[in-house]
């Protein structure tokens, strides 16, 4: 079980995990092991909450795709055991970022003694400009 929160949890085996070659630099052990973790979740297809699916699958994030299939890919370290670790460190971090509710704004007016400061802050302005203006005579 992959540990959400304290109320949510997710099965191991709704996540597709599959072993592959790590890209880039690190010598001959690159080119031999399979060390990198791709990390595959369907959204739709999980356990997972109806209003919180929704919230992540109307997140703008380039890992989730338009079938609603979240991707990973972690390949930071050497063994493939850390990445796969990390995989779902990340998984678990996106889960929790949409599982938090945005507030709703509420409409609010400004004071009537904020609206009076401005408006003369705004005549005093004016007046502070026409001084500034050529004197024909």
């Amino acid at each position: 079980m992959l540990e959400i929160n304290d109320r949510l949890s997710l099965p191991l085996e709704q996540i597709e995990l599959s072993a592959m070659r790590a890209q880039g630099s690190g010598g001959q052990n690159v080119n031999k092991t399979s060390t990198a973790i791709h990390l595959r979740f369907d959204i739709r297809a999980s356990s997972l909450p109806e209003e919180l699916k929704e919230r992540l699958l109307q997140r703008a994030d380039q890992r989730i795709t338009r079938e609603g299939v979240v991707v990973i890919k972690a390949q930071q370290h050497r063994s493939q055991e850390q990445n796969r670790e990390a995989a779902l460190e990340r998984l678990r971090e996106l889960i929790v970022a949409a599982s938090i509710v945005p507030r709703k704004r509420r409409a609010t007016k400004p004071t009537r003694g904020s609206q009076q400061r401005r408006l003369e802050g705004k005549t005093l302005r004016g007046r502070t400009k026409t001084l500034r203006t050529k004197i024909e005579e």
